[in-house]
């Protein structure tokens, strides 16, 4: 039997410039590896490559240095979630005495110490990749000091700054028998502090959170060569204790941070599904901590109660030799230094839409419209709703929202349109992870204007894409519909690359109607004219076309694959690229993060 080697699949998988890349040419695999564990990769590892591919873009040359600062951060934060949410779903797994192995043949345990030593390797190169950005920002004129570096005029800024923005904000806490120690939240940093008194000895031990609200990183004056300076907030900090304990002396120190379980459990026949999520949103700022990073030179005794308190296990905790919370770095990323970003870019209005004088529905009504963003301007999706709001014409809207921003603009012309008298229907994904706030109150908001607000199912996200503007016109009524690979999110649109399809096709509305009837009403459709969704057809018809595919190799026709996707972790569906492989078809795909496909060398 000949497949494609995993080896070469990875290739292919990074290689965006799939168009131009050859085809690598199969090799033996024996029938009994098809077969077992050993044919997929295991899905967790497979993500935390896929972040050390983010983490490999700080160290790009060719990308500008803030970006790569920028890159830094996302692998950071990136992390913290994959912790919080997979590594917790695992050990709980693992503590229940779960031993159901993952597709590869690995246990919840198994899985465990692999990620714990695959993790710890990334957050180690981390702190090397930050070390390399610091100095390239100090050549650059951006630098990072420590209390050391402090000019008295520093000092006497910094007074100033701490008493007016950080001192209010401050809540430092004893911890003894009358003060036991303190809940630290998910994400918390702080400061683990021994003091002694001046006056008669005594000890005392403290912590000192350091608050979110606030910036990590506080600017200095700047240099006289324009150089821009920063300190961290945990040198503030410590600068300035004789303000928050009067008295004492600074006897050792260290900084730590706790990551919790953030998963969200929701019963499932909650009468309240918003009510639950909101308490499920609480539960989860207060889950069992999973990680601790802690600083490596931390005193014994510090050390000790930390761990005791947060009750964690010695395999939970990181000593880190250098900056905790690197996500942070973001900070740095200065819009004053264009130099150093990425070039401005001005996407491209479609000149349909300029031909009808920004007529959206005029526009579309000529020929469909396909927009592929950032490189055509995601306003003509905002567009295309603020006019139907205002459209007289227009009787009723139909919306997914999956991800928005906080001021979003769509959710503003839905809840113009329902003020307006318009049918307005917003589904609205309260699954979204860490979106879930945000989104409850935004439903909250299309609730107060009008709208009908639905939510889903419960055991689904609803992650697709769709707008419905239905308009009378003449004797008829005609449905605009809109379908999009990203979230109607105009922050990140303006990143993300993503397609936008405009069009007025009568089945392709008929279409959109019904799965919003389905995800609002349960009402299972029959059938549909043009698409196929998950969890009724979607799998079945890739099967369908990749098994398509196999028999016209087996015919001796042409047989070749382009796939494209964000993930790749289904077994039958891998299974079936393996079959089709093994059939003579030539397969290219592009996956953006988890893939399990090709774990026939992982072992």
């Amino acid at each position: 039997m000949k497949t494609l080697h995993p080896g070469a699949i990875e290739a292919a998988m990074v290689n965006a410039d799939f168009l131009k890349a050859s085809f690598v040419e199969p090799v033996a695999v024996p029938e009994a590896e098809l077969s077992g564990p050993g044919r997929f990769f295991n899905r967790e590892l497979s993500w935390l490559a896929f972040n050390r591919r983010v983490l490999e873009e700080a160290t790009n040359p060719r990308v500008p240095l803030l970006e790569r600062v920028r890159f830094l951060s996302i692998s950071a934060t990136n992390l913290d979630e994959f912790y919080t949410v997979r590594v917790a779903g695992l050990r709980e797994l693992a503590r229940a005495g779960n031993t159901t192995p993952a597709a590869d043949g690995r246990s919840p345990v198994e899985q465990l110490a692999l990620i714990d030593g695959d993790a710890r390797r990334l957050m180690t190169t981390q702190q090397a990749v930050w070390a390399g950005l610091r100095r390239e920002l100090e050549a650059h004129r951006i630098s990072l000091l420590t209390r050391a570096k402090l000019t008295a005029g520093d000092r006497r800024m910094l007074e100033s700054h701490f008493m007016e923005r950080v001192f209010p904000v401050l809540s430092p806490l004893a911890v003894d028998p009358a003060h036991p120690f303190p809940f630290i939240p998910n994400a918390g940093f702080a400061l683990a502090l021994q003091m002694e008194r001046r006056g008669d000895g005594r000890k005392l031990l403290a912590l000192l959170p350091i608050p979110g609200q606030i910036a990590r990183l506080v600017e200095l004056p700047s240099g006289r060569d324009g150089r821009r300076r920063f300190l961290p907030l945990e040198e503030v900090l410590l600068e300035h204790l004789g303000d928050l304990f009067p008295g004492y002396a600074l006897k050792g120190h260290c900084a730590f941070r706790v990551l919790r379980d953030s998963d969200l459990e929701v019963e499932e026949e909650a009468e309240d599904l918003v009510r639950e999520f909101e308490t499920a949103l609480k539960r989860r700022r207060r889950g069992e901590v999973i990680r601790l990073k802690i600083t490596a030179d931390a005193p014994s005794a510090l050390r000790e109660v930390i761990v005791r308190e947060l009750h964690v296990r010695p395999d939970e905790v990181i000593e880190l030799k250098g900056m905790i919370g690197i996500a942070d770095v973001k900070e740095l990323v200065l819009d004053t230094r264009p130099d150093l970003l990425w070039p401005s870019f001005t996407p491209r209005v479609p000149e349909r839409v300029q031909d009808h004088d920004g007529d959206m529905f005029a526009a579309i009504r000529q020929k469909d419209m396909l927009l592929h963003h950032p490189y055509e301007t995601f306003d003509m999706v905002i567009r295309f709703l603020q006019q139907a709001a205002r459209d007289p014409d227009v009787v009723a809207i139909k919306q997914t929202l999956y991800r928005t921003s906080r001021e979003s603009p769509i959710v503003a012309a839905l809840c113009e349109a329902a003020e307006a008298g318009k049918s307005v229907t917003a589904l609205v994904e309260l699954k979204a992870r860490f979106d879930e706030a945000a989104n409850i109150l935004q439903s909250r908001r299309l609730e107060r204007a009008g709208a009908h607000v639905v939510y889903g199912f419960i055991n689904y996200k609803t992650h697709a894409k769709i707008s419905t503007v239905v308009r009378r016109e003449g004797e008829r009524l005609v449905t605009y519909t809109h379908f999009g690979t990203g979230n109607y999110h105009p922050i990140t649109a303006r990143i993300y690359t993503d397609l936008s399809l405009f069009t007025c096709d009568a089945a392709l509305g008929r279409d959109a109607t019904r799965i919003f009837n389905y995800v609002s009403g349960y009402a299972t459709p029959p059938k549909l004219e043009n698409l196929a969704i998950s969890p009724l057809t979607l799998k079945s018809r890739l099967l369908e076309l990749i098994g398509a595919e196999a028999d016209h190799a087996r015919a001796g026709r042409p047989a070749e694959i382009w796939g494209k996707a964000n993930a790749l972790i289904d077994p039958d569906v891998i299974d079936a690229f393996y079959r089709a492989s093994e059939a003579g078809v030539r397969i290219h795909l592009v996956i953006r993060g988890i893939h399990v496909l090709g774990g026939l060398d992982a072992a």
